[in-house]
């Protein structure tokens, strides 16, 4: 199958979800006020989704290595469908959370298979630059699913939008059955004894260049979801503004981080994607100490608009590369190591989002310091990538070179094909 296809129909799945997050932001109110709470206190129902998307990536990413990646992933859009129907019924705060939780689990296993099914069949700087080609066709998702939401409230309640949900992941496992999984050669399926599903963890767990990237890739995406959790409340009942002017200023962040994405792909042309890692996730930080400036000072709209959108653009650059580094060393146990990032990333970003809405104060400054605090970590961890990985794949020419009749090592491939990094 030609990667175009591959993309479209994994970044259909990648897109679910987005959905998820994205498309009851603008419901906010209208949820606090149906269920009796406080506005911010909706936002643990995000929280509580992230949380088990990440956690039940634990699971997932191993048995999709043992069973094939079609069952698990089929299984997750039936659960994420079971999950939405649920929560559309919810009547209370706490309901809510537990069946978002629920979709959580679902939606774990369809993440974890997308990464894992790239893994099987490219590497390296061709696998960075199916990353950014699925996330650009998922782009789509977020930029739109705020709008979504507000037409659908316009029409009628927030149910709605979780009935909406349930419907997109029933008909996308019919079409990723049709479409994706009867032409697409199935992977090499681990038939290791079940207590492997724990012991491969350590393998990943080892490899300390995979764990830089796992780390990386966790505190930015820690500053994203922050920006998501918070995005209502900064936009609408901080600046005051409509449902629409909010969908337009969310879409109009996604469309900067199609625009970045664009560019990364034709900048791994000529650069190694830990050099183009290193620079998004500079830019990222100066936006965002950026942003902490205008919110010490009552910066108004348009600037804070500004910083958060080069904040929000930066991760078209940040996600695939990172994502294609992270997974380098693992050609046999691609859904684990795609796993513990999953884990590692949702898990610790809903912990960091629940976090930073604890200790809202009303105002944007304890939002923003959060932000602020993941980024110069990420920035940390990125400013070495280049090396690490560099000396990562010398360790790995050096094995091949000691092992000159494995002709299949995981060396042989990445020596060949990456050579050193500018």
């Amino acid at each position: 199958m030609s990667h175009l296809r591959i993309a479209l129909l994994l970044g259909m799945t990648v897109a679910l979800g987005p959905l998820a997050l994205d498309t009851y932001l603008p419901a906010f109110p209208r949820i606090a006020a149906d269920l009796g709470v406080q506005h911010a206190a909706v936002g643990l129902t995000l929280s509580a989704y992230v949380a088990l998307l990440g956690a039940a990536q634990l699971v997932g990413g191993p048995l999709s290595d043992r069973y094939g990646r079609r069952r698990i992933l089929l299984a997750g859009l039936t659960i994420f469908a079971l999950g939405s129907l649920m929560v559309a019924h919810a009547k209370t705060l706490g309901a809510m959370m537990a069946w978002r939780m629920l979709q959580g689990l679902g939606g774990a296993w369809c993440a974890v298979s997308v990464p894992a099914i790239v893994r099987d069949r490219a590497r390296g700087t061709e696998a960075a630059r199916l990353f950014g080609l699925i996330g650009l066709i998922m782009f789509v998702a977020p930029a739109a699913a705020p709008s979504i939401g507000s037409l659908i409230l316009a029409a009628g309640d927030w149910p709605w939008i979780f009935v909406l949900l349930a419907v997109y992941a029933a008909l996308l496992g019919l079409v990723l059955q049709l479409a994706l999984f009867r032409h697409l050669p199935p992977a090499a399926r681990t038939r290791t004894p079940l207590r492997t599903l724990v012991t491969n963890y350590m393998h990943v767990l080892k490899s300390v260049a995979a764990m830089r990237f796992i780390a990386l890739q966790t505190l930015a995406f820690s500053v994203m979801l922050v920006f998501i959790t918070h995005a209502s409340f900064i936009l609408q009942d901080w600046f005051g503004v409509s449902n629409a002017t909010f969908s337009l200023l969310f879409a109009l962040n996604i469309a900067g981080m199609a625009c970045v994405n664009l560019t990364n792909r034709r900048l791994l042309r000529s650069w190694h994607s830990t050099v183009l890692l290193r620079a998004a996730v500079a830019v990222q930080t100066a936006a965002v100490l950026t942003l902490l400036l205008f919110a010490a000072t009552g910066a108004p709209l348009w600037a804070v608009a500004i910083s958060l959108g080069v904040t929000v653009a930066c991760m078209g650059a940040i996600a695939p590369n990172n994502m294609a580094n992270a997974l380098e060393f693992f050609p046999t146990l691609g859904g684990t190591a795609a796993a513990l990032l999953g884990a590692t990333q949702f898990t610790v970003a809903g912990a960091v989002s629940a976090l930073s809405t604890a200790v809202s104060d009303g105002t944007l400054m304890p939002v923003v310091l959060t932000m602020a605090a993941c980024s110069l970590g990420a920035l940390a961890l990125a400013v070495g990538a280049p090396r690490a990985m560099e000396r990562a794949l010398r360790r790995e020419r050096a094995a091949r070179s000691r092992s000159a009749d494995d002709a299949h090592g995981p060396g042989r491939e990445t020596g060949d094909r990456e050579g050193s990094i500018r």
